[in-house]
């Protein structure tokens, strides 16, 4: 039965009736005794966190749980439940509009900030190669919202700047991303500001996650909010709800 049992072989959960440890813990140890924080660290990473550690994360999974109704994970989520959906059919339906243009860019400016960063920092060869595979959009910086500033992002850096003079993260790729900003607001004569998909990607780069982690840890805050959205829309009572009210029709270009 080797190959039956070896099939699906994991490190994460070890269980048989009365016992259940992840990570080679008992679930009764972690529970009460961890947050969540450190239980999402924990079952990805294989061990706890340090306290600053898990207090980082946590402010980065705080941060990215909702953008408002016009974004599409949490539009679609809406209609999705007005539609006779379940919450757990809209959370699924949300979560799976967190493509490459919504929801990658924190994946997308980690990985940029780590080639930039393993081919010796040059910011202006590194936006240049990033530009000549992917195109003229960099990640993770400027928004169509909030063209100053991105409130987030300042505030999740003060708190990587601090765990990086308390020793808990090196601070070489929140330099790289500070350096990539420097560099586009040289660029256009104007700031531009690093967005919340950046800020997030500096935390995780920080704390040793992957590119490819990044827009999962994205997607597990966003789910949050794409819950409470889908549970509001619930509670209305509106059947049907599409895209936009029922009196405005669409553009016809056809013959």
């Amino acid at each position: 039965m080797s190959d039956v049992s070896d099939w699906l072989a994991t490190a994460i959960i070890d269980m048989e009736p009365g016992r259940i440890h992840l990570r080679g813990h008992p679930i009764e140890d972690l529970i009460g005794n961890i947050g969540f924080a450190e239980m999402v660290w924990l079952m990805l990473r294989g061990n706890l966190p340090g306290p600053g550690q898990a207090a980082l994360l946590e402010a980065a999974l705080v941060a990215a749980v909702d953008h408002g109704p016009q974004a599409p994970s949490i539009a679609v989520a809406r209609m999705a439940v007005s539609c006779g959906l379940p919450l757990n059919n809209a959370l699924a339906t949300g979560v799976n509009m967190l493509g490459d243009v919504h929801g990658g860019a924190g994946q997308q400016a980690l990985e940029l900030y780590t080639e930039i960063a393993s081919g010796g920092g040059d910011v202006s060869r590194g936006l240049a190669a990033w530009r000549e595979g992917h195109g003229r959009f960099i990640p993770g910086f400027g928004h169509r919202f909030h063209k100053t500033v991105d409130p987030r992002a300042p505030r999740l850096l003060a708190l990587v700047d601090k765990a990086v003079s308390d020793g808990i993260c090196p601070g070489d790729i929140a330099q790289t991303a500070r350096m990539i900003e420097a560099e586009l607001s040289t660029e256009k004569s104007r700031p531009v500001p690093m967005n919340i998909d950046g800020a997030t990607a500096v935390i995780y780069g920080e704390l040793g996650f992957t590119p490819p982690l990044a827009r999962g840890l994205f997607c597990l805050s966003r789910s949050v909010g794409i819950l409470a959205h889908a549970w509001e829309q619930q509670n209305e009572g509106t059947r049907n709800k599409g895209p936009t009210p029922p009196r405005y029709r669409w553009t016809y270009t056809g013959k």
